[in-house]
């Protein structure tokens, strides 16, 4: 536990279910600020040290986000009880409230709007979250968007495949990156992927990132296959301004599961015959009808010929290597913007902007196993490596997708090329030279 002598402070910016690194990165930069509703998992598992009491209250909250769908009421009665004694207690107030994990947005929803705080409601969180409807929602207010379908069956992907030019692809109507995601190009394609999914959902059921508010009465669905590059920003959207706080475009690779990404190369570039004007427009246009007045998102869109085509909104801002790669790069704090953005104070984004190209890469395991250690003995004199994050401890247990989509991330790198020419291929250069020992 930390020694930071206990100071009281009455106002608190609540953070509900984050991960144990984001709590640490959080409690180092903006000490005594925030108040975490941690799961008791995150805490028992975790390799950081702990807040001071006064900063954590700990509950159980992936088995209340599971029972919340079934019985809310006897859930939020059990969550608002023990923030009222915790608060008590420590005599404090809720000044703001954030969420960085896509499974407790609507939790954090429902303790907003108890408690008078700024943030999305219920009904827009659900709107973000299903993939469907959002692009429904999309659909019905002239946002491009790829057409979709909710599908029940192999035959059902078949069919939409036949109208689809480029091919499609079938996902979970919730979830988060990759995970249970598969393009289709054949019937064959189709009858695989429909039926990995749906094995693949069976099996995370009690998983609450997978868990639906909407769109129940279906499996999955289907999504007409945009080509083109995608991207993925940050954006503060207050009412009809669009502020965007980071561009990244993605990188994928062609060895690995459909969808996977490799990394991020920041700072981005928009072709002339789009530009930001463009894109913050579709942006200002896809959270309005979804719902979203005022809120700190992460968007992802693919570039089509002419026009952005939105994939995906969700109040929350970019995870995974994204804010160390912005910190690296550009000495921006996205958790302490998250934390000003919460309680209205004013954000600066000036010279946030890194003036030469950072890529954020995402180390993959190579095959399951158990993870033993890593080796960094090649990279010693690689002044183009600025940072190693290994998430993972000797003992971890490794599974490939599609049986697991988390066990097989190992932690990322922060690179700066030493030019502009091929930025991917030095990327990946350096990252095969981190030796993995994988049992």
């Amino acid at each position: 536990m930390k020694n930071r002598p206990f100071v009281p402070k009455r106002d608190k910016v609540l953070v509900v279910g984050t991960t144990s690194d984001y709590i640490d990165w959080i409690e180092n930069t903006c000490p005594g600020r925030v108040l975490f509703m941690t799961d008791q998992e995150v805490r028992i598992n975790a390799k950081e040290d702990s807040p001071v009491p006064e900063d954590e209250l700990i509950l159980p909250l992936t088995d209340l986000v599971n029972t919340m769908s079934k019985k809310p009421a006897i859930v939020l009665s059990h969550v608002f009880s023990e923030l009222k004694h915790h608060l008590e207690l420590w005599n404090q107030s809720l000044s703001g409230i954030i969420c960085f994990d896509c499974e407790f947005l609507e939790l954090t929803a429902r303790i907003a709007s108890v408690k008078g705080l700024e943030y999305p409601s219920v009904q827009a969180i659900r709107n973000c979250r299903d993939k469907f409807v959002s692009k429904k929602i999309w659909q019905e207010n002239g946002v491009l968007c790829p057409k979709t379908l909710p599908v029940n069956s192999a035959e059902d992907a078949v069919r939409f495949l036949s109208e689809s030019e480029n091919g499609i692809v079938l996902k979970p109507f919730y979830g988060s990156g990759s995970e249970l995601v598969f393009r289709c190009r054949t019937p064959e394609e189709c009858n695989h992927a429909f039926n990995t999914i749906k094995d693949g959902l069976r099996k995370r059921c009690s998983k609450p990132l997978f868990l639906k508010s909407s769109s129940e009465e279906h499996l999955m669905m289907a999504e007409q296959f945009i080509p083109g590059p995608e991207y993925s920003c940050d954006c503060i959207i207050d009412e009809d301004r669009v502020r965007m706080i980071r561009l990244t475009r993605k990188i994928k690779s062609s060895n690995q599961p459909f969808g996977t990404i490799s990394g991020y190369m920041l700072p981005a570039i928009l072709p002339a015959n789009i530009g930001h004007d463009s894109l913050k427009e579709a942006i200002r246009k896809g959270a309005k009808a979804l719902g979203v007045s005022r809120g700190l998102c992460m968007v992802d869109f693919i570039l089509g010929v002419h026009y952005p085509f939105l994939i995906e909104m969700t109040p929350r801002p970019g995870g995974d290597c994204l804010p160390f790669l912005l910190k690296e790069a550009g000495n921006l704090d996205i958790l302490s913007l998250a934390l000003d953005f919460a309680e209205n104070k004013p954000i600066d984004l000036n010279g946030s902007t890194p003036a030469n190209l950072h890529v954020g890469l995402r180390i993959h395991a190579s095959k399951s196993g158990v993870f033993k250690g890593y080796d960094t003995s090649l990279l010693a004199d690689e002044n183009r490596l600025k940072q190693i994050h290994i998430i993972r401890q000797p003992g971890h247990e490794i599974l490939l997708p599609p049986d697991d989509y988390d066990s097989w991330l190992i932690g990322h790198m922060i690179i700066e090329p030493n030019s502009s020419s091929y930025p991917e291929t030095q990327c990946f250069t350096i990252g095969k030279r981190l030796q993995m020992e994988i049992e």
